[in-house]
């Protein structure tokens, strides 16, 4: 458990999730979609969270960040890895405070919290991607310190793309 530093409110604790979170996370994830206009692409349900985050290979970790012990935010993250630095790296994928919880300093300090176990775990940088039109956002990362990669485009494939792709591969020996 992580306690608050004087910057943030006493009565703030963020903590990584358990099993028996995956509910919250789900509820997070829902909620976070439908900010972004995105509700329609959650697919994910609460047996699937369960399994990706607790499950035999664990494909990423969460922090939850309660005030007055009270769920109100997460962060979800994964670890990558840096061919150029050769390091391992750490990628957010979801920051999500409560509309109710916002302008106390709980993103900010879920950010810390996902920043210090990078440095802990010697990252050689944390990433994660915003959707363009989310001026907040932007505005609020860029206060952290952190640099737009304007020169990079995200893609990405899913479904029947990949799925395409995957039949061509050449058998991978195992």
């Amino acid at each position: 458990m992580i306690s608050s530093p004087a910057m943030y409110p006493e009565t703030l604790q963020i903590r990584p999730a358990a099993e028996e979170d995956s509910a919250t996370v789900l509820t997070f994830i829902r909620e976070l979609a439908a900010y972004e206009k995105l509700s329609h692409e959650v697919l994910a349900t609460e047996a699937m969270v369960s399994e990706a985050l607790f499950g035999a290979r664990p494909a990423a970790e969460v922090l939850i960040a309660e005030q007055n012990g009270e769920p109100v935010g997460f962060a979800l993250f994964f670890a990558t890895f840096s061919t150029f630095l050769g390091k391992a790296g750490v990628y957010l994928e979801d920051l999500y405070v409560r509309e109710s919880a916002r302008g106390h300093g709980i993103g900010a300090a879920l950010m810390s919290a996902v920043a210090q176990i990078a440095v802990d775990r010697n990252a050689g940088r944390l990433e994660w991607s915003v959707l363009d039109w989310n001026t907040p956002s932007i505005e609020f990362y860029a206060r952290l310190g952190a640099q737009p990669m304007s020169e990079w485009t995200v893609h990405r494939m899913t479904g029947p793309a990949l799925e395409a792709l995957a039949k061509r591969s050449a058998p991978i020996k195992r």
